[in-house]
């Protein structure tokens, strides 16, 4: 007999039960039938509906699966989640970001948790003469001898993460914390919005859809941009090529996000689903690229102009390094993001199978810019994963001056990494347009977590530095950190991604741009 005329039939039965004894003892009986007759039916309509096979064949046994299947996200991460195990970030990585958010005890007893001896683990050679750092507070200056307003940009910043991907509250915490602690906030391809203008420095990311820059027809527009980038709180201009989580793609703001407010802003069409193009209408080669950028850095009254790429095929930024001897222009930094880089939707090909790591992406690019005589004046910044002042020096030390951090400072503001950033129901109001929920995060509360958290862990970073005698960021060097890269072997950084070419340094030849007045 099959299982759905099991069941239907013993619903049918214990339906029958109640009416008949309903009628011997009770002249109320048909309050008995409240919850079994409805069942009856709910049943015996999953017998003939093609939609879901489950329920077809297991009427109402059927909808435990999607019961369970519904909740298991949380109880992986609430039950059975490892304090190393959880992905994208483990318990233990979003612990500290609370920790130091909050400015509590930030230490850890009884030991180590990870495994020493495994595959992948990662360390750095301390020095038995440490020393002392005085300043905390560790910058480097971003414009070369093209820009006409440098910058002194912090080596920990926010990512972009746009005004629509998500909340006011959380863009509002975000920047006032960035204000509070003098370091700068990437506003994401979404525009400038009005809670990006609460004291914090910002880094304007242009995208292919030149949001807040754009016409009518979508293209670039000279003067929107010109007024934007002139604004004082307006450091620095990211042209942004490809991120790392959905490379050659383009944003996404689904249609429940694109309120009549971030339509305004990006200067599109509310309630509509916003892509960005994949490609830049602007320019199509290296060259033009390089045109455009110097016209970018025109029109903000010199700037500092850099763009934001996801490497994959290598030969394309060998070309835009080729074009910028060619044409005599030089940005002033490139943004490097990996492929396990985040965001609130991408398709699941392009998160997992497409673009090049950070660490690879990184190091070619680092390696490329010295072969061309590039290095010294283009300054690297790099996201992905980055939370920890560990992390902040491995980055250093293969080539990068600055790093980005979105999903860090999503977890000082209280994310709790629900996955849902896509969905709009974001239950802490970090990735949501729903007041309901945004309304939730208290701003003044949260843009304190940020500036604790930015500054402990620049604080965490100078005490690592100070342990490995490290006494500026020009001696964090990739021979003093180490891998595991096989059971019985450890090899450092310089040997896994520079090989026999030597140590890191900043220049082999010396390429002088010219200065355009």
């Amino acid at each position: 007999m099959p299982v759905r005329n099991l069941i239907i039939g013993t619903i049918a039965l214990v339906n029958f039960i109640i009416i008949s004894f309903g009628l011997i003892f009770t002249s109320n009986w048909f309050w008995l039938l409240i919850i079994p007759f409805p069942m009856l039916l709910i049943a015996v309509y999953h017998t003939i509906q093609t939609k879901h096979a489950i329920l077809k064949n297991y009427p109402l046994v059927g909808y435990f699966r999607f019961f369970f299947e519904s909740i298991r996200p949380e109880m992986r991460q609430y039950f059975w989640e490892s304090d190393t195990d959880g992905r994208p970030f483990s318990r233990r990585q979003r612990s500290i970001v609370y920790q130091r958010a909050k400015n509590e005890r930030e230490t850890v007893a009884f030991g180590m948790q990870s495994d020493p001896n495994a595959i992948g683990n990662e360390w750095v050679a301390h020095s038995v003469f440490p020393c002392h750092i005085n300043n905390h507070d560790l910058r480097t200056t971003v414009g070369n001898s093209q820009c006409k307003q440098p910058y002194s940009l912090s080596v920990f910043n926010i990512s972009a993460m746009s005004y629509g991907a998500l909340s006011k509250t959380a863009i509002t915490a975000l920047n006032k914390g960035a204000g509070l602690q003098n370091f700068a906030h990437n506003t994401g391809e979404g525009g400038i919005s009005e809670y990006h203008v609460n004291g914090g420095d910002l880094i304007w990311q242009v995208g292919t859809g030149y949001f807040g820059c754009r016409n009518e027809d979508g293209k670039f527009d000279d003067k929107l941009f010109e007024e934007k980038s002139n604004r004082p709180y307006v450091k620095m201009i990211e042209l942004k090529l490809s991120q790392g989580a959905k490379p050659g793609h383009g944003g996404i703001l689904p249609a429940a996000k694109n309120t009549p407010e971030i339509a305004a802003i990006r200067h599109v069409i509310p309630g509509t689903d916003v892509m960005s193009p994949p490609a830049h209408s602007a320019f199509t080669t290296p060259e033009e690229m390089m045109l455009f950028i110097q016209h970018m850095r025109d029109l903000s009254n010199g700037k500092p102009i850099g763009f934001k790429i996801c490497i994959g095929d290598k030969q394309e930024f060998i070309d835009i390094c080729h074009a910028m001897q060619i044409t005599q222009i030089v940005p002033d930094f490139i943004s490097i993001d990996g492929s396990e880089g985040g965001t609130g939707a991408a398709p699941l090909e392009f998160t997992d199978n497409l673009g090049m790591p950070l660490y690879d992406a990184l190091t070619f690019v680092t390696k490329t810019l010295i072969a061309f005589g590039l290095k010294k004046h283009i300054k690297i910044l790099v996201s992905s994963r980055i939370v920890t002042g560990f992390d902040l020096l491995k980055a250093i030390a293969l080539g990068a001056d600055a790093c980005y951090s979105a999903r860090g400072m999503m977890f000082a503001l209280g994310c709790i990494q629900a996955l849902k950033c896509n969905e709009d129901v974001c239950p802490v109001g970090v990735a949501t347009q729903k007041p309901n929920l945004y309304k939730g995060l208290d701003v003044e509360n949260k843009y304190v977590r940020v500036a604790q958290f930015h500054r402990n862990t620049l604080r965490a970073t100078v005490e690592i530095m100070e342990a490995c005698g490290f006494k500026t960021l020009n001696d964090v060097s990739a021979d003093k950190f180490f891998r595991k890269v096989d059971n019985r072997t450890t090899m450092s950084f310089e040997e896994i991604y520079f090989g026999s070419e030597g140590k890191l340094i900043n220049s082999h030849t010396d390429f002088a741009p010219k200065v355009f007045n």
